[in-house]
């Protein structure tokens, strides 16, 4: 039965992608805004929403290193794993808005919360802490974020020439593959985490090693099957909209919304990962100057960047 739901996860994860990317891409046209915009905040939230449901939840609990090394490690994925494979299958092009304002975002984001985690190091205090004063900081960050994204949409709403709609495509029509495909996504993600880890541990693999793996990137698999399609579709921008959204929604949001619920205490072994974070963001911008394409060569060099990760993670713990 396990084998079985795993498979039926995968499938919901393929279909459901494949209507919330065309879902999406239609309701960009619809409301005569890049569809860049739609991947960045739509989409992005939409696929977010498994990291934010195990982060808040762990949050609730007590569990403060679930929350953090979730949104770290799910961060870590979407730049390498996630950018490396749709770049792999089409070249990605790279919107000048995207290199200019919405990737220095994402590191901005991440250097904050970096010098917010470094208590004992800039304050001298006997701990590192996410409190909740800062997690309001990070939802003060997004309310910035968010009125950028719609300010930039209603402004090319205004200057783009209104092109012809065909009729086929309708906002009920488009609304509603949109939250089947989403609805699709988050079940098939979780049905793929469970029976995943069920046969592992089946097959001897530690409790370590699961977390790790399976768990780690199950989380992630919505990011991955959405750019994936939107790669094959031709639709680069929502494939890097949703992993740039995604990454800024997962610190502010996730995090931000976590910490408000129950100050988080931080582990020292995350500030690697943190690290890692900011130099692959750092890459991930790099990338995206060279002639505003991410090519097969750099998807390749990001896609092993997460294998080595891994083999770093695993021989760390």
């Amino acid at each position: 039965m396990a084998y079985f739901l795993l498979v039926v996860g995968f499938a919901l994860l393929i279909k459901g992608a494949d209507l919330f990317v065309d879902g999406s891409a239609n309701i960009a046209r619809l409301l005569h805004v890049p569809t860049i915009l739609i991947g960045l905040t739509i989409v992005s939230f939409g696929t977010s929403s498994p990291e934010a449901t195990v982060s808040i939840i762990a949050a609730l609990q007590g569990s403060a290193d679930v929350s953090l090394g979730n949104a770290v490690g799910s961060n870590i994925f979407n730049i390498t794993l996630v950018v490396g494979v749709a770049a792999f299958l089409y070249p990605l092009k790279v919107e000048g808005e995207t290199v200019k304002k919405e990737v220095p975002f994402t590191l901005l984001a991440s250097v904050v919360l970096l010098i917010l985690m470094g208590d004992v190091a800039l304050q001298g205090l006997g701990g590192n802490l996410l409190t909740r004063s800062d997690g309001l900081i990070f939802l003060l960050f997004l309310t910035i974020f968010m009125y950028y994204v719609i300010e930039v949409g209603l402004r090319s709403r205004k200057d783009s020439a209104r092109e012809p709609i065909p009729e086929h495509i309708t906002w009920g029509k488009n609304i509603a593959y949109s939250l089947i495909g989403l609805a699709a996504i988050v079940l098939g993600g979780q049905l793929v985490v469970d029976n995943g880890t069920q046969i592992a541990y089946s097959l001897g693999m530690s409790e370590t090693l699961v977390g790790l793996t399976i768990v780690a990137i199950g989380t992630s698999l919505p990011e991955l099957v959405t750019s994936i399609s939107a790669a094959l579709k031709k639709e680069s921008e929502i494939a890097l909209g949703n992993v740039v959204g995604s990454n800024i929604f997962n610190i502010l949001f996730v995090l931000g919304t976590s910490a408000v619920i129950s100050p988080l205490a931080v582990n020292g072994a995350v500030f690697a990962d943190v690290m890692i974070m900011i130099l692959l963001t750092v890459l991930l911008l790099i990338f995206s100057k060279t002639s505003y394409r991410i090519g097969k060569t750099e998807g390749l060099v990001l896609a092993v960047g997460y294998i080595v990760y891994l083999v770093y993670i695993i021989l760390r713990n």
